[in-house]
């Protein structure tokens, strides 16, 4: 008797799985939950799939009100022994398939969307799900204990019922419960100093775990409480296998209305017309015996409390007031001895550019070239003042020129070609930086990158715009130098610490240097952080 059932139950089943594939999108696989995943009407369009909640972390939740029939897969890694693994599927909450092994004959490789990493994979079968509930099982037998469980939700989610409400305090012997049956839409609690909480008791349904609770207080718009989770087994006769809620009583800060809104887990992403007609909301009308304060209790409060703000208030100014004066004077401190530092800097760096000016000079003066050593000694003129010049800013347009005069200067001598670029969206004659930011980067490209390459030798500089920031740039074709290793020049060395003391003092605006070298020549860019 028991094989012809079992006969028939499979026909069935197998009968309702054909049928049901009809319509099915098996181009689009969703992921169902644990090891599953499903394939669903290819015209379904509300469709939340994979949902936890946080009371149950090992049930997923398939909301599908539109869909009429889904197509169920299983997929295990392959390094997993497929043969200890067991499923169960329950319709309405009835069984169908019972601690069913796995059909490893069936099994098929497959890739998951966008990984690809190698899965064995089967069909559990096709079903009918519009206006039911398939819930699908799947354990292994080496931990039966874990059960991953998803619920395949083809209805829509009713309202939950609200049953009653119970409210505990205190007797003269223990505690003892007032009970309110079947509320309307509006409920009265009084609150004295004896009751403790208020226990609100909704219906039973097989998805308890989606309802959320929250209550609001109307005056305010404030959510004094919620919770995602009910308890089962309450002290009162009436409501002892019906979900509920303990609500301390100190949530109610005030007298008043406040709103109980019972809906799915708020973190669902259906629409807020499906939300509603889900939701069920219930105003609770609060008073509490103890706000009621005397008149000099008032009176005092309404005195004291401004005052007591005042001085606070004044001691945490003053506080303030004397942290960020004691914080500026060190500041200023510190930027007075960075700007003497990078003034001894620039000290530095002015008779080291003069010393190199004249030995130019000196070695055309020895080759006889009478003609390019007074051109020298002209343009050396006006560098001079420009250079000796006790600005710290000075700007593009006069950078621009002051390395001009000096590359038309070392070009009498080595012969070597250079661009000065700037983009034109840069106003060079607005734009200010600090003086011979550049110079010594140019310096060393002559001496070091182009001067044996005579003709052949090319420098270019570019003034650039990036978003708000200045990058300014010095390349070279010449033989390069290894950038790790620190070189005796001091033009170089100067600069270097000089970017380090600009840094400290301009904390808002960064100076950024990176240094590129190759055989192939060298480029040098000098980024200046949101400095237009």
């Amino acid at each position: 008797m028991k094989k012809i059932i079992f006969t028939l139950l499979a026909f069935v089943i197998s009968f309702a799985t054909v049928s049901a594939q009809k319509g099915i999108d098996f181009n689009h696989i969703y992921a169902a939950g644990g090891k599953l995943q499903m394939f669903i009407d290819s015209a379904a369009k509300n469709v939340h799939y994979s949902m936890v909640h946080p009371n149950l972390p090992n049930t997923f939740f398939n909301y599908m009100p539109d869909v009429n029939n889904i197509s169920i897969r299983i997929n295990f890694r392959k390094n997993i022994k497929v043969s200890n693994f067991r499923y169960t599927i329950l319709v309405d909450e009835k069984p169908v398939l019972v601690n069913q092994p796995i059909n490893e004959k069936k099994l098929e490789d497959t890739h998951a969307d966008g990984d690809e990493e190698v899965f064995s994979s089967t069909s559990l079968g096709t079903f009918p799900v519009k206006g039911k509930v398939i819930t699908v099982l799947v354990y292994s037998l080496e931990k039966p204990q874990d059960i991953d469980k998803s619920v395949f939700y083809g209805k829509s989610v009713p309202k939950a019922e609200i049953k009653g409400f119970s409210k505990l305090f205190k007797i003269e012997k223990g505690f003892d419960y007032s009970w309110v049956k079947e509320p309307k839409e509006r409920t009265n609690f009084t609150f004295s100093n004896n009751d403790l909480e208020l226990t609100l008791i909704k219906d039973r349904s097989d998805i308890d775990y989606v309802y959320t609770t929250t209550i609001r207080s109307k005056q305010t718009d404030e959510i004094v409480f919620e919770s995602t989770t009910w308890q089962y087994g309450g002290a009162v006769e009436e409501h002892h296998f019906l979900p509920f809620l303990n609500i301390d009583k100190n949530i109610f800060k005030k007298s008043g209305d406040y709103e109980i809104i019972i809906q799915p887990y708020s973190k669902w992403k259906i629409s807020a017309k499906d939300r509603e007609a889900s939701t069920v909301r219930h105003t609770l009308s609060i008073t509490l015996e103890e706000e009621n304060y005397t008149k000099r209790e008032l009176l005092l409060f309404g005195v004291a409390t401004p005052f007591t703000l005042c001085l606070v208030l004044l001691l945490v100014t003053y506080l303030i007031k004397r942290k960020n004066k004691k914080k500026l004077v060190e500041q200023e401190k510190q930027t007075n001895i960075a700007k003497l530092q990078l003034n001894s800097i620039r000290s530095q760096l002015n008779p080291h550019f003069l010393f190199n000016a004249l030995s130019g000079i000196q070695n055309l003066m020895n080759k006889n070239e009478i003609d390019n050593a007074n051109k020298y000694l002209s343009k050396f003129a006006r560098l001079t003042r420009n250079v000796l010049d006790d600005k710290e800013l000075i700007s593009l347009a006069q950078e621009k020129a002051l390395l001009d005069d000096y590359l038309q200067m070392e070009q009498l001598r080595f012969g070597f070609n250079y661009e000065i670029n700037a983009v034109e969206n840069l106003d060079l004659d607005n734009i200010e930086i600090p003086s011979m930011l550049l110079q010594p980067f140019v310096e060393n490209a002559v001496k070091h990158g182009t001067s044996q390459k005579a003709v052949d030798g090319q420098i270019i500089i570019s003034f650039n715009k990036q978003a708000n920031d200045l990058v300014l740039t010095v390349s070279d074709n010449g033989n390069g130098f290894d950038t790790n290793i620190k070189y005796n020049g001091l033009g170089l060395q100067l600069s270097d610490g000089r970017i380090a003391l600009l840094n400290s003092i301009y904390k808002e605006n960064r100076f950024i240097l990176e240094k590129q070298s190759s055989s192939k020549g060298t480029y040098i860019s000098l980024t200046l952080t949101d400095w237009l």
